[in-house]
């Protein structure tokens, strides 16, 4: 499982442990987790094939008026190849799941 940036910021200011993976996305966008003691996942990082799923998918996104930003795409993107699913607090990620294989899970 990926959690996403909403999820990662909750658990660091509740000073929890954090076994779960997160993408390079989370880590620029809060550094303090790549110095947490408690974060004991993985950062997937960006690769060539995420960055063409992201486009594929902003495509269909535009076509049905819900464009999305490229954090969020490229988050997707990364959960998808990977065939992890998503954890995170943003519906955004229920509009992208509806027009791809994102597995996500709301909380």
């Amino acid at each position: 499982m990926i959690i996403d940036t909403n999820i990662v910021i909750e658990r660091f200011k509740a000073k929890e442990e954090i076994h779960e993976n997160i993408t390079i996305i989370t880590a620029m966008e809060f550094p303090p987790i790549l110095s947490y003691a408690k974060f004991y996942g993985t950062v997937y990082t960006i690769r060539p094939e995420d960055q063409v799923l992201a486009i594929k998918i902003q495509r269909k996104l535009r076509i049905i008026g819900k464009p999305k930003s490229v954090p969020d795409l490229l988050i997707a993107s990364i959960c998808i190849n990977r065939n992890e699913e998503l954890l995170t607090k943003d519906k955004d990620f229920l509009d992208i799941a509806r027009v791809s294989k994102l597995k996500v899970k709301i909380v």
